[in-house]
């Protein structure tokens, strides 16, 4: 089992990100994990710097705790080249402690670039060419590619490291699964369903499973909840709707609906540790191993200490309950 800590990069300036990454290493988590977006998914999270550039300065300012982007979509705002480069490069400047989540990527970061954003099947056929293209560019060497959707011509990444990164593959049914399971080295989800896993096994895969897990600390439930109302209602919506609208105004409207105990019944809200180990438990029972803790609560500091002094333990204690529990 290994614990992450989701820096969430739309609520938080770049600067402060690097900063909670260092207290995260300090709090004991095993790695961070960083969004890749343009746009936050609500205005009024009022943030989304460029990861890269973040998880750059985390290397430089860690000394043990793992980088993962949670995920890069290398089709259409990247081309695949330029994931490969930047993985292999920020491999080498962490020694080793990068893992690259990619996935089919969200119309709210992709559509940005004028290039549209094709539906899911196209996606998928994109998806798989740009994991062909990073596989291919990490061989070595010049190298060319002629797919349906992406080309490469002549392209080389001289800098890679000799261990190169592990790549975790976003799913969330059947199709992506397989992706994951043939072109990737793990699998990266953001629901506790079982059968995510059991697609990726079924298709061969037999990686770390990776998932993140809502949360939301606060000195009282309420204002917990009222927290992740503000910021994060859209994390109810399911992963088709957060695939597909545009831009945070959509987002916006869509979750106007969204009350209190919608949250709730969603995200491990307040300051009692039993609330958080049983949605953790939830993600262990479906399999997962690599538990991500998404924070949405109003106060990161005050997370990484109570996560430090009432939950790593707990969290890393876990095991899978029998099916019939």
């Amino acid at each position: 089992m290994q614990i992450g800590y989701k820096l969430a990069a739309e609520a938080f300036g770049p600067a402060e990100l690097v900063r909670q990454a260092v207290r995260a290493e300090q709090a004991g988590f095993d790695f961070v994990e960083i969004s890749d977006h343009y746009h936050p998914w609500l205005d009024n999270q009022g943030h989304s710097p460029f990861a890269w550039t973040v998880l750059g300065t985390i290397a430089a300012r860690t000394e043990r705790i793992g980088l993962a982007t949670g995920v890069t979509c290398p089709t259409v705002r990247y081309h695949p080249a330029i994931i490969a480069q930047a993985a292999a490069t920020l491999a080498l400047l962490s020694e080793g402690r990068f893992v690259l989540g990619v996935g089919a990527g969200e119309r709210l970061n992709e559509h940005v670039v004028g290039r549209g954003f094709p539906a899911v099947a196209a996606r998928h056929e994109m998806f798989r060419e740009a994991l062909e293209i990073i596989r291919l560019l990490w061989r070595g060497g010049y190298r060319s590619y002629e797919g349906k959707h992406l080309h490469l011509e002549d392209a080389r990444v001289f800098d890679l490291p000799e261990e190169l990164p592990l790549i975790a593959v976003a799913a969330s049914g059947r199709p992506s699964a397989r992706i994951a399971a043939e072109l990737g080295d793990g699998l990266f989800a953001t629901e506790a369903k079982p059968e995510i896993l059991r697609h990726y096994h079924d298709a061969g895969g037999s990686g770390p499973a990776y998932a993140e897990v809502p949360v939301a600390w606060a000195p009282d439930e309420h204002t917990a909840a009222r927290a992740v109302l503000e910021t994060t209602r859209w994390a109810v919506t399911g992963w088709k709707v957060m695939s597909e609208l545009p831009n945070p105004v959509n987002f916006a409207a869509a979750t106007t609906t969204v009350r209190e105990e919608d949250i709730l019944a969603n995200f491990a809200c307040g300051p009692d540790p039993a609330g958080f180990v049983e949605m953790a438990q939830r993600y262990v029972d479906a399999g997962f191993d690599r538990l991500v803790l998404m924070n949405a609560g109003p106060d990161p500091d005050g997370f990484l200490e109570f996560y430090s002094g009432e939950l790593d333990q707990r969290i890393r204690a876990l095991s899978p309950r029998p099916a019939d529990s």
